[in-house]
């Protein structure tokens, strides 16, 4: 009987179960939806029960049609720098999950920063002092429900991210992937392990945490997880951003990975984990050794299109539409929701929507939307070194019209596989390398299967005043969020 290889891929917006077969075509899928909330101005948090239960839910319906005892073993990939709260005992959550995109640890980050220990931090562990990671939503967790330390100290507590989260409710394990933690900025890059001085600068005890072990684990076997079978080996596990650019061989030289998700991720394979000004260092992943990769993350790309939508009361795949043929004039949005990421790093900046009228209409602010997205990801492109061409995925890669818009913008060759599932097929081929079902070649075979290729039509001097012109906009954004500062969009 050939195996099966079964992946689960623990989204922001939902949880998406696949079966990938011997030749490493998807043979079933399934997924369940999920919601965030925002309680409070940059506060943004999911229900840690009810992602759990997203992953009950997206298994069983994948394999209704299927014998479970043909699947061979387990791949996981999350969303990453999330953090969840719950009992080591019982595995229930004490608070909800404080999404990545939260903001709550603005102030702690300001106090580190003015005390002097933003370099130190982003030396050990390649990664800005920013809310956007996970030791200051894990340093407020505790200031709220466990402010002495004493039983997150003594390990009744525990604090995760969201595959350590998983890994112990279905396998009971206190274990943690490495490409995972290197984005909590608790560890330490060179040594691959929690550092004891972050642990004591961000006030997290080491007890609360799960010990961390490399991509193929060992993560141990599930139970309870209806239908799978018990004893079923989790076989791997990569963050989301991490697993698609392991889908795409992100390996060969020239590779640049952009995912367009509720945010971005831009990652690229790096020949060692040397600091770089404007991108972050981390852990790709690990098997024998780490592999380690340059990354920038933008928070708002998809979000962008969602925020839009429900503004105009319409749903954010008909904006797409709209956006494809239209003419944005002079419109641009900077979607600095909670600040902007990579390459500039400025919480500070706000969002800024310039150049609309009375005759301003929905087309073209869908279309500004659109451009947003193109734009932010050019910013980061245009700093990475040894670009050869970027590798596509996310659910906004299926605007053919961005596709195009970005190479363009960027004056790169841009490529989209046929399927956009990126994250849990990259999680599904490094369990199924580990098993031995494939081998490298093989999966570099999968990578270019049914790519289609976008190339640049702009010529240097429209390029050039195009993205000027949004520069322009984006430093306006930033000075509008600086006390003492007036921008002019």
């Amino acid at each position: 009987m050939k195996p099966h290889v079964l992946a689960i891929d623990q989204g922001t917006s939902s949880t998406k179960a696949l079966l990938l077969d011997h030749a490493g075509e998807i043979v079933s899928r399934a997924d369940a939806p999920l919601t965030q909330s925002c309680p409070g101005p940059g506060l943004v948090e999911q229900d840690a029960a009810a992602l759990l239960e997203s992953v009950r839910t997206a298994v069983a319906d994948c394999l209704k049609t299927v014998d479970p005892a043909t699947v061979a073993g387990v791949a996981l990939s999350t969303q990453r720098e999330s953090v969840v709260l719950w009992e080591a005992a019982t595995g229930r959550p004490v608070a909800p999950l404080v999404s990545w995109q939260d903001q709550r640890g603005t102030e702690l980050a300001a106090r580190l920063d003015a005390a002097g220990a933003s370099e130190e931090i982003r030396r050990r562990t390649g990664l800005p002092l920013d809310p956007m990671f996970s030791a200051l939503k894990m340093a407020a967790l505790l200031d709220r429900h466990d402010p002495s330390r004493v039983r997150s100290s003594a390990g009744s507590l525990r604090l995760g991210t969201v595959d350590a989260y998983l890994l112990h409710a279905l396998t009971g394990g206190p274990v943690t992937e490495v490409g995972n933690a290197s984005r909590t900025q608790l560890l330490d890059l060179a040594t691959g392990d929690w550092d004891g001085e972050l642990l004591d600068l961000f006030g997290v005890p080491r007890a609360a945490l799960s010990h961390v072990v490399p991509s193929t684990g060992p993560f141990g076997t599930v139970r309870g997880l209806h239908p799978l079978l018990d004893g079923t080996p989790v076989l791997a596990v990569l963050g989301d951003s991490h697993a698609a650019l392991f889908a795409h061989a992100g390996w060969r030289p020239g590779t640049v990975k952009a995912t367009y998700g509720t945010g971005s991720s831009i990652m690229a394979v790096a020949e060692s984990p040397e600091p770089a000004d404007e991108v972050c260092r981390t852990i790709a992943w690990s098997t024998d050794r780490p592999v380690y990769a340059h990354e920038a993350n933008i928070r708002s790309t998809g979000r962008t299109l969602t925020w839009l939508a429900e503004l105009l009361g319409t749903e954010p795949g008909e904006l797409i539409r709209l956006a494809a043929d239209a003419d944005a004039q002079d419109v641009t949005l900077v979607p600095a929701f909670g600040g902007i990421g990579a390459p500039w790093w400025d919480a500070r900046a706000v969002p800024v929507l310039a150049g609309f009228g009375l005759d301003t209409g929905r087309a073209q602010l869908a279309r500004a939307a659109l451009e947003s997205v193109a734009f932010q990801v050019a910013d980061v492109l245009a700093v990475l070194p040894g670009l050869r061409r970027v590798v596509t995925d996310g659910g906004l890669s299926r605007s053919d019209a961005l596709m195009q818009l970005q190479a363009d913008i960027s004056g790169v060759t841009v490529v989209r596989p046929s399927h956009h599932e990126l994250s849990a097929a990259g999680a599904a081929r490094l369990a199924g390398l580990s098993l031995g079902l494939w081998s490298t070649e093989d999966l570099e075979q999968f990578a270019d299967r049914g790519l289609r290729t976008f190339t640049p039509d702009w010529d240097d001097a429209r390029r050039a005043a195009t993205v000027g012109h949004w520069r322009r906009r984006l430093m306006a954004a930033r000075d509008l969020g600086t006390p003492g500062k007036r921008g002019t969009p």
